[in-house]
């Protein structure tokens, strides 16, 4: 088995740039969690619209909104292995391509819905079969985004350049809030429930036609020519060495099991604080929605903070150090924070200030986690397996986060039910971390 040195390589004359590929690999993840972000924003108005049966209730409709959400997740797994093992068997590059051009397509789709009103019982099968085929195409986005940024990054700053994958999905968090905040500000209540929450969607149109323009531009990854079915044939983009030897079956998939435990703290804790805080803090603290959704911003503000310094921390000390940090204090800080949240009284500054601790916390986990995920497969197999662990960590712990702390609150009628979440999770995954070994960060990526 080769390691590989991290430094650039040259095929056909050309070179892989860092900063060409970290663009190209990041303005497709800003529309994944853009439209992932304003989805879980308008939460409630599509509830209204797609999801409210005769004689059903708020929380009913809100809770098949979130399934819907859920439901996505779950497919994200089936589209990492297919268009993973597509990214490991032809390239990066053209699985990057496809999964942009699908996801915007499917996204401006959901802008143009009929709403139940229009279509009855068949609006929320459209609606769930448009979500389906968006978790198809992240699934091999994260997967083909990352591989790029890990394999062209230069030597020594792979957490800094998978950061910039991390760091990209609160700029679409954000971006999907400051959509949802200018639509709520200039139009009515009555216009935002009857259009206008259509046009955040129809936004990602114009955004997909950039990010496709960029990456048709790429040229594939070093380590891909390295190991790919051509370097073979081709000793120059080899290397002047012979192909590696498959990987076994066994050995990916019990990597992509430990990958999602030690993906389990940021999953969780990174969609309760960031994604599911505005409509719980509307549903069952009463908050309003426009402090609810400042508080959301200030959380994805806090998030994004922390996250390329984590990287690069993480290239100094090891991911393990500060994944770990990450994980045990969020699971420390959890009910404390939501306690303070909660209480009507508290001052705005003071609950800003906890929303932006939690997302600060979750950005030292999310900032070294693609380098972490990147380094526990090899070349040949990295597409595929980084992007099945990360879409079952994420389908599990992620997308069942709305459905499950909805559904438990509705029931138990505990408020604590987000932190609860939090602590069980972050507590395992820590212990899950904890097994990573620390020097990861100075050994190259293996072919």
């Amino acid at each position: 088995m080769r390691t590989s040195t991290d430094e650039p390589h040259r095929a056909t004359g050309r070179t892989v740039p860092g900063p060409r590929a970290v663009a190209a690999g990041a303005v497709g993840n800003f529309i994944e969690w853009y439209e992932f972000g304003v989805y879980a924003y308008f939460a409630t108005v599509i509830a209204a619209d797609f999801f409210t049966p005769h004689g059903g209730g708020a929380a009913e409709a809100l809770v098949r909104t979130y399934a819907t959400f859920a439901l996505a997740f779950f497919f994200r797994p089936l589209g990492a292995l297919l268009l993973g093992r597509a990214g490991d068997r032809f390239g990066r590059r053209p699985v990057l391509i496809a999964a942009v051009a699908t996801m915007t397509c499917a996204t401006t789709l959901i802008g143009v819905l009929p709403t139940y009103a229009t279509a009855g019982a068949a609006a929320p099968w459209l609606l769930t079969a448009l979500r389906i085929v968006q978790g198809l195409s992240a699934g091999g986005e994260f997967s083909g985004s990352v591989s790029l940024m890990t394999e062209c990054a230069p030597a020594g700053k792979r957490g800094r350049y998978g950061a910039w994958q991390s760091f990209t999905v609160a700029l679409g968090l954000l971006g999907g809030a400051a959509a949802a905040t200018l639509v709520t500000a200039v139009l009515s209540e009555a216009q935002v429930a009857a259009w206008g929450w259509r046009l955040p969607f129809l936004a990602a149109l114009p955004m997909g036609a950039v990010a496709l323009r960029l990456r048709l531009g790429l040229v594939e990854s070093p380590a891909f020519r390295r190991t790919g079915p051509d370097s073979a044939a081709d000793p120059v983009a080899a290397g002047g060495v012979p192909p590696t030897p498959p990987v076994p079956f066994r050995s990916t998939a019990r990597a992509v099991v430990l990958g999602c435990g030690r993906l389990m703290a940021w999953s969780a804790a990174g969609y309760t604080f960031l994604v599911v805080l505005p409509s719980y803090l509307q549903n069952t603290v009463g908050t309003s929605p426009g402090r609810s959704l400042l508080a959301t911003v200030i959380a994805n503000l806090g998030f994004a903070a922390t996250i390329l310094p984590a990287g690069a921390l993480s290239d100094r000390v090891g991911r393990r150090t500060v994944m770990v940090t990450g994980a045990a204090l969020a699971a420390l800080s959890a009910l404390p924070l939501l306690h303070l949240v909660q209480e009507r009284d508290s001052p705005l500054w003071a609950t800003c200030g906890a929303v932006a601790l939690a997302g600060a916390l979750v950005g030292l986990m999310a900032g070294p986690g693609p380098a972490m995920l990147a380094e526990m497969f090899r070349t040949p197999v990295r597409t595929t397996g980084l992007g099945v662990a990360y879409a079952l960590a994420n389908a599990v712990f992620s997308g069942c986060a709305g459905l499950l702390v909805t559904e438990l609150v509705r029931r138990t009628h505990d408020p604590d039910i987000p932190a609860y979440y939090v602590i069980a999770t972050c507590s395992l995954g820590a212990l899950a971390l904890a097994t990573l070994r620390n020097d990861d960060h100075r050994r190259g990526l293996r072919d």
